[in-house]
């Protein structure tokens, strides 16, 4: 009876032994972890900052894109008209 107690207790120190190493691989793995996610965070901020970036550059892209257009669209209305002018006047002499 005795012989069988100190089988089952050093059963349960092998089995104690066992749960301990498996809390440190889990810690060790939850540290890892951390870092991941910490360096997953700040990459997500960074790149988060540069879409930010380039949208500010494609606003202000699209506005000088938009300028242009407007300014190309009034020299050929200005085009149109005087050479609707000239031609109009030239078609009278």
């Amino acid at each position: 009876s005795s012989r069988q107690a100190l089988e089952q207790a050093r059963v349960a120190i092998e089995e104690l032994d066992d749960m301990k190493a498996m809390v440190k691989q889990l810690e060790e793995e939850n540290t890892e972890l951390r870092r991941q996610a910490r360096h997953a965070e700040k990459e997500q901020r960074s790149l988060f900052s540069r879409a930010e970036d380039l949208q500010e550059e494609l606003l202000t892209e699209g506005q000088g894109l938009r300028e242009q257009i407007q300014m190309q669209a009034a020299r050929m209305a200005s085009l149109e008209v005087s050479s609707g002018t000239v031609g109009s006047t030239g078609g009278c002499v």
